[in-house]
């Protein structure tokens, strides 16, 4: 029954790119920007001073991040940021579709999405600081067309 699983923990998780099949190392500390909002357009009704009508106008969707320790250059995931950061837009850029998933105990997804048509736009390192010991971290932000909720 699915109150067994309510309400998830949001400590186990995982990311999947689907293009980079099993050669993934998709391991993150931490995931945010699953969001999505509608966007509004004021509407006055001639003659009527008493309320605005809010009309939908478009839905927009945060950049999906990702944070994690800073990989390998062999990581395809390094390798599909850098062909894109470094490629001066001469060769075009491969979206890819994105899975986010909450698991269980048992490792089995309990929650869901996907983000279509996925690609980074920002890639950035935390500061080091040399008063601290703490893990390299990299984000890498995603912009995306759609997310739907799979789970």
């Amino acid at each position: 029954m699915e109150n067994d699983n309510y309400p998830p923990s949001a400590f186990y998780f995982k990311v999947i790119f689907t293009e980079t099949g099993s050669k993934s190392d998709t391991s993150f500390q931490e995931v945010s920007g699953i969001s999505s909002s509608i966007q509004t357009e004021s509407y006055a009704e001639l003659g009527e001073n008493g309320f605005v009508y809010e009309l939908p106008k478009s839905i927009t969707y945060e950049n999906l991040k990702l944070k994690r320790g800073i990989a390998k250059m062999t990581s395809p995931l390094v390798k599909w940021c850098q062909d894109i950061f470094s490629g001066d837009f001469s060769s075009p850029i491969i979206p890819m579709l994105v899975d986010v998933y909450l698991m269980d105990e048992n490792k089995d997804p309990i929650r869901g999405w996907s983000f279509n048509n996925a690609f980074p736009v920002k890639w950035s390192v935390d500061n080091f600081n040399s008063t601290k010991n703490e893990v390299a971290i990299e984000t890498i932000e995603l912009k995306y067309s759609s997310i739907v909720r799979i789970i």
